[in-house]
């Protein structure tokens, strides 16, 4: 990682912890202690905040300043936080660590970590409907439908109902490549993507601007799953901040079982690649984008 782009990736991580910091605040008189500190445990926990980079960046390509653009990323982060929260549950993958931290369910319990991701989950559209979210309300109600449809039953939680599936049910008993492919688009890339479209939504991008980005966010989804599925098979649970080595434990079909580790590290670079083409009619001014779908890549948690 380079450091401008790790400075950037800095930059904006603060300019969204801000703007969830303040979200959370404003709420804190009216919510019950114990939720509101799960509710933090569970978003202000740290992380990379890719997502919201995605936002910031891509809505920079058409000048939209970081402290408007902030309000759409700050959305897309509770509703990724909300979903790490109930993922680590018992009753989905049990685990114990996220981010080198205690999960909230094992540091609150699990009732309040379902109400926490709930409240999170809400707390999402709230943030969104904001003026300040963008001054133009019909901006707002497409933002709001493009979250929704990301994170909703053909997207982000569709997904995790596949995983579930495969893993609870057996269902499929042998899961093909096309099965996995599909499931990890939308449990993983859904929401990665999405962080594209907000900031094209807020850019007003043109038609073909949003298809060439449209690309860039699938590849980039593509990418992190990847990326994540390698970690996982040789990664060190010290530095990636959560267990490794699970989904061949629990006999999970992933890219990287069904294909093979090389395989994986070559589609991987592929995709890499093919974001990095799908930036070409926005110049030198997408050039963070392209240092986010290498980081991707290379990322070691």
């Amino acid at each position: 990682m380079s450091d401008d782009f790790a400075r950037r990736l800095a930059r904006h991580a603060h300019t969204v912890e801000a703007c969830l910091t303040d979200a959370l605040a404003n709420n804190d008189a009216r919510v019950p202690s114990r939720l509101a500190e799960a509710m933090r445990h569970g978003v202000l926990a740290g992380g990379k905040r890719l997502r919201p980079f995605l936002v910031i960046e891509t809505a920079g390509l058409y000048g939209v300043p970081p402290e408007t653009a902030a309000y759409s990323a700050a959305a897309l982060e509770c509703v990724h936080c909300y979903s790490l929260v109930h993922d680590d549950l018992p009753a989905m993958d049990n685990d114990l660590v996220r981010r080198g931290r205690p999960t909230v369910w094992a540091a609150y319990d699990e009732w309040t970590a379902i109400l926490a991701g709930d409240a999170l989950l809400t707390l999402a559209f709230e943030i969104l409907s904001r003026p300040e979210a963008a001054e133009d309300a019909e901006r707002r109600v497409r933002l709001v439908a493009a979250l929704a449809r990301a994170s909703g039953a053909a997207g982000m939680v569709g997904g995790q109902a596949l995983d579930l599936a495969a893993d609870k049910l057996g269902d499929p008993s042998q899961p093909d490549e096309a099965h996995v492919r599909r499931l990890q688009a939308m449990k993983t890339g859904a929401l990665i993507a999405h962080g594209v479209e907000a900031g094209a939504i807020l850019g007003a991008a043109s038609n073909v601007e949003a298809a060439a980005l449209a690309d860039y966010g699938q590849a980039l989804g593509l990418a992190f799953q990847i990326a994540d599925d390698l970690l996982d098979a040789e990664g060190d649970a010290t530095v990636v901040g959560k267990a490794t080595a699970k989904d061949a434990a629990a006999g999970k079909a992933t890219l990287v079982s069904l294909r093979g580790v090389e395989a994986a590290r070559a589609e991987l670079a592929q995709t890499v690649q093919r974001a990095v083409v799908a930036l070409d009619g926005f110049g030198a001014r997408a050039d963070a984008l392209r240092a986010a779908a290498r980081f991707v890549a290379e990322r070691q948690s």
